[in-house]
Order: structure tokens, then C-alpha cells, then sequence
């Protein structure tokens, strides 16, 4: 294969339309969070991943998990969460079992937030694929994400 095969060619195509469907998501919810919640896409989802969390084995995430979970590096997730903390959104503590061990959980205010904004997010979401959806090149994406049955916590 050449960098102009034809199959590499479709390939690329094909990431440039899901990297367009990304990204035009993604901007249609950011504005959608910041105007209505003054939250950025990042931000609910770090509140949305930290939600999930309970108490037991298993139940809490470290800070590489979390940062993987939010497609983040370590340190921009760190920054991140800084950054909520500091509005009272999320608090930090110490693992009981592993000192070395840093928890993050969502506040009572945090979480109040996240049930305000889900609804802004959902509709973003939905406008956002519907308006794709009448681009022909977007459309099989589009269908394609509208045809997905995930679990909730991917």
C-alpha cells in the first residue's frame, strides 16, 4: 500500500467525517453548557464519569482512570479537577487503604449541577445529530452513533 491507495485515501476520508461529526458535537454542547450552566464539555463530563462512582471495592476511580475516562492527560485532568474544586463542585481525599491514593467525588452541590445540566447536554446532543444528520456525508455516522445500545458507563 502507497500513501495514494485508494483504500487508504477512503480511510482517511472516513476519519476526517468522524472527526468533523466529533467536533461539531462537541461545539454545539460546549456552547449549549457554557451559556446555560457556565460548564465546558470537559468539565460535565469529569462531573458525569466522578457521578458513577459508589462506595465498596471497586467503587472509586484513580486519577489515571478518571483521566482516561475524560480523554485527558493526567495533568489536564488534575487541572481540571483543581479547577471544580475550587467552584465546590468536586473534594479530594485520601484513599483509607493506600495513603498514596487521591479520591475525587462530586459534592451535593456538584451533583445538583449535573442533574441541571444533563437535560442542556441531552438536547445539545440531539440537535447537534439532527442538524448532522442532513449532511449526506455525516448522515451514516450519524446513524451509525443513533443505532449504538452502550451501557451507560463506557
Amino acid at each position: 500500500m502507497t500513501a495514494t491507495d485508494p483504500a487508504l485515501t477512503g480511510l482517511s476520508q472516513s476519519w476526517y467525517a468522524l472527526s468533523a461529526l466529533h467536533g461539531r458535537i462537541e461545539a454545539h454542547i460546549e456552547r449549549a453548557l457554557q451559556a446555560g450552566h457556565e460548564l465546558s464539555v470537559r468539565e460535565y463530563s469529569l462531573l458525569e464519569v466522578l457521578s458513577r462512582q459508589h462506595d465498596g471495592p471497586g467503587g472509586h476511580l484513580q486519577m489515571k482512570q478518571v483521566a482516561e475516562a475524560v480523554v485527558l492527560s493526567q495533568s489536564a485532568t488534575t487541572r481540571l479537577v483543581t479547577r471544580l474544586e475550587d467552584r465546590g463542585l468536586l473534594s479530594r481525599y485520601l484513599c483509607v487503604t493506600d495513603r498514596r491514593g487521591i479520591y475525587t467525588d462530586v459534592t451535593e452541590p456538584g451533583l445538583a449541577l449535573l442533574a441541571e445540566a444533563r437535560p442542556t447536554n441531552d438536547a445539545a446532543l440531539r440537535d447537534a445529530l439532527d442538524e448532522a444528520a442532513k449532511n449526506p456525508n455525516l448522515a451514516p455516522l450519524v446513524r451509525t452513533v443513533e443505532g449504538l445500545h452502550l451501557p451507560a458507563a463506557v
